[in-house]
């Protein structure tokens, strides 16, 4: 019975072929239009995404202030000033904390021959490189040798490196910052992140905290990185930190203003809620334009259900059943739209290949590197997703023809001329 349905319905698309290639032509549009579109979404997401995860997969970010709220006995409005043992011993009573990392940052001149460029220069330790996604693109990064040892080496970040040496060879040579030599061991390849503070990392210059008191005062830090054992901790993380330092300093852990921050938790719940509702926008939108041809196909169904009402009484009388009427018309919309389907995924990998990386937030971070532009990939779950919404408007456009067919009258039908 099935294949009879389905030799009867393919016959019937073949007597009309122009028909059935403009309607399928909608479906074809609108499959790629959906698969496109969730593309597009997808790799915005992914983009925003690495570029989070450029800055830190997890990490929390904290700024000795003044404590707003009395606590102790101990007025309001007194500066916080944290140093090295301060963090160690805050470090060690907070079990979800697995790396804490001082940071002393000042903005100076950064000197290479008669090059000059005034740059933030951080003193920091060698975790700090794993912490903020550090990656170097020649040399290496600061190692716990060169903290131990005060070496005075710097690793640059890529813009300030084509600052000072435009294209010649950087590691190696050697720079001066406030008057002292320090040896170039490594350059940042190119990043783009959000949650910079105190500017671009790569336009900055990175010495060992050691090291960064050869060349101003570096007892008091001016940052705290911290690293909780997993991202999911991140929160109670910075609550077990905030708390030994409330004690040690004697203010209320809850005085935001004592020991201000953030963290990466609190710019991905941004991100997600930007990107997610993007995709659901963008899959609403596609959707939209398939149904679109989905209604096409729903109405050229029931041209052909009034021009072959006699065929269908004649049928009727012959002994075929309303469900045998129902299931050709419903087979034949399920034919255009998987021959359409089909097309139009075919169509979509083929601009995925043509099109070229958008520019994306090239502009936003002066960066003509690519790094920042959008690419186009179709992924398995898209193509699940645009199968799966396929299908539905497939079957929706194919039920109310089938339906009307199925309830003709066999002896009005085979009257109708």
């Amino acid at each position: 019975m099935w294949k009879e349905i389905l030799i009867q319905a393919w016959d019937s698309l073949r007597r009309n072929p122009t028909r059935s290639l403009l309607t399928m032509l909608g479906i074809v549009w609108g499959i790629a239009a959906v698969t496109l579109l969730m593309s597009y979404g997808g790799g915005f997401r992914s983009l925003m995404i690495g570029v989070l995860n450029n800055f830190s997969k997890s990490a929390i970010v904290l700024f000795p202030g003044q404590t707003s709220m009395q606590a102790g006995g101990e007025r309001a409005g007194r500066r916080i000033q944290i140093e090295l043992p301060d963090i160690e011993m805050a470090a060690m009573e907070s079990p979800l904390i697995r790396k804490a990392c001082p940071e002393t940052i000042r903005r100076v001149p950064v000197v290479y021959g008669d090059q000059t460029f005034s740059a933030n220069v951080r003193g920091v330790c060698p975790e700090y490189g794993e912490i903020r996604s550090e990656v170097a693109m020649e040399g290496r990064w600061l190692s716990a040798e060169d903290e131990t040892e005060r070496r005075r080496v710097v690793f640059l970040g890529d813009f300030l490196k084509k600052k000072l040496f435009s294209g010649r060879q950087a590691v190696g040579e050697t720079v001066t910052i406030q008057g002292v030599r320090f040896t170039v061991i490594g350059i940042m390849d190119k990043k783009i992140s959000f949650g910079n503070y105190q500017g671009p990392d790569d336009r900055s210059a990175f010495v060992p905290y050691s090291a960064a008191g050869d060349i101003w005062n570096s007892r008091f830090v001016t940052t705290i990185v911290l690293q909780p054992i997993h991202p999911q901790f991140e929160v109670k993380a910075e609550e077990q930190f905030r708390a030994a330092i409330a004690r040690r300093f004697n203010f209320s852990p809850n005085d935001k203003r004592a020991l201000e921050g953030f963290g990466t938790s609190n710019i991905r719940p941004i991100i997600d809620g930007l990107t997610i509702g993007l995709q659901v926008l963008l899959l609403f939108v596609g959707a939209l334009t398939l149904a679109i041809g989905g209604i096409g196909l729903m109405n050229i169904l029931l041209v052909s259900v009034n021009e072959r009402t006699r065929e269908i009484g004649l049928r009727r009388a012959l002994g075929a059943r309303r469900s045998h009427i129902a299931w050709q018309f419903l087979s034949e919309a399920l034919a255009i739209t998987l021959a359409g389907g089909v097309l139009g995924v075919g169509l979509s990998y083929l601009i995925v290949w043509i099109v070229p990386p958008l520019p994306m937030l090239g502009a936003l971070f002066n960066d003509d590197s690519g790094k920042g532009d959008l690419v186009l990939g179709i992924q398995p779950v898209t193509v699940a997703i645009s199968a799966a919404v396929l299908m539905l408007v497939g079957v929706c456009s194919g039920l109310a023809p089938a339906v009307r067919a199925a309830r003709l009258d066999p002896t009005e039908a085979l009257r109708t001329e």
